[in-house]
């Protein structure tokens, strides 16, 4: 029996991408040969509530850290799984190297680290991990060129039995749907999405999320007088896929991402996207499944090509269908069960 320990929610209403990706892997590891401690913070995932073996720390309103912390220092961990910038990740990574824990460290990194500022605990949990993996192919290019880690993929899988192309066949319609979905943050960009909803006034723009950039949003909607745009606010896994079934286009302007999973859901659900180039997604194929652009001139072309295009809509919406096949949790979660029992080899060597 192997025991993980990971600093990642169980809660199903949690939709943050990391919690999600870690969801979806502990609920598919086998109960007799893994046993898991996560963290609670509500009505967890029925999916790992049912699972043999499992255990969820509960959040309180006070001490939270010190009470995990003791709890993880007296348990027999083998692996320590998905570490993030937080209290209790830099507690453990001091403790595991001042008292020289037993306890393997398997890093797994969800944003490309080209641009943007890394944390000391991060660094660290890169530095002393054991393994470390980046989620798609570029991030984890930018993990080895920053660090010179060595540093594997593991892509976050697709929900299929959620995300998949509707029940009806897409065909010509009278009303066009184009679709976002993400956070409202600066680095999202949701305002090009609206600019081009005034650019496009009888296709329906669609915005999926909420933020702290939501009310510059609606301002700018306002602004530009754009009566094609809905916000639509957070939604569940299970309506953003009918929301995807239901729309043509995904536009998804952000520039600062590691490896979006809107986009892989996007692609299982048919949907041709365009993304930016700049953090080079593995989900979508330039040309053959949608489009990744180097500016936003070409978002706007590339947007009007598909728009004014049914059968290149159709043509790259089974592309998408096709290639988002190989994104399947089941597969993703068999990979990881193969790091943790080489990561648990590591400890045990040690001992």
């Amino acid at each position: 029996m192997i025991t993980i320990f990971t600093p990642s929610f169980a809660d199903e209403a949690n939709t943050n991408a990391q919690n999600l990706t870690a969801k979806e892997i502990v609920s598919r590891l086998p109960a007799d040969r893994f046993r898991v401690v996560l963290l609670g913070d509500g009505a967890p995932d029925p999916r790992i509530f049912a699972r043999g073996n499992t255990e969820i720390l509960q959040w309180s309103p006070h001490g939270n850290t010190a009470r995990w912390l003791t709890r993880l220092l007296l348990s027999k961990i083998d692996v320590y799984f998905f570490p993030r910038q937080g209290p209790l990740d830099t507690l453990f990574l001091f403790f595991r190297r001042s008292l020289g824990l037993r306890i393997a460290l398997v890093t797994y990194i969800a944003m490309a680290l080209d641009e943007i500022a890394v944390g000391p605990t991060v660094t660290r949990s890169i530095r002393e991990g054991d393994l470390v993996f980046g989620n798609s192919r570029y991030v984890a290019q930018t993990v080895e060129e920053r660090f010179g880690v060595v540093t594997g993929t593991i892509h976050s899988g697709i929900k299929r039995e959620l995300f998949h192309p509707p029940a009806e066949a897409r065909g010509p319609r009278s009303k066009l749907t184009v679709l976002y979905a993400g956070s409202f943050q600066a680095r999202k960009r949701v305002d090009v999405v609206i600019r081009e909803a005034a650019n496009w006034p009888s296709v329906e723009f669609r915005l999926v999320g909420k933020g702290e950039e939501e009310e510059k949003c609606r301002s700018l909607v306002n602004e530009l007088g754009c009566r094609n745009v809905t916000f639509v606010g957070h939604l569940s896994q299970p309506k953003l896929a009918e929301e995807m079934q239901k729309a043509d286009v995904f536009l998804f302007p952000s520039v600062l991402e590691g490896h979006p999973q809107v986009l892989g859901q996007a692609a299982a659900c048919g949907l041709p996207a365009i993304a930016m180039e700049k953090y080079r997604p593995d989900y979508v194929l330039n040309g053959e499944t949608g489009y990744l652009v180097k500016s936003d001139i070409e978002l706007s072309q590339k947007l009007g090509g598909l728009l004014s295009d049914a059968d290149l809509r159709l043509t790259m919406s089974a592309a998408a269908a096709r290639h988002a096949l190989q994104f399947d949790w089941d597969k993703v979660a068999r990979e990881w069960e193969r790091v943790f029992v080489e990561a648990a080899g590591k400890r045990r060597k040690r001992n």
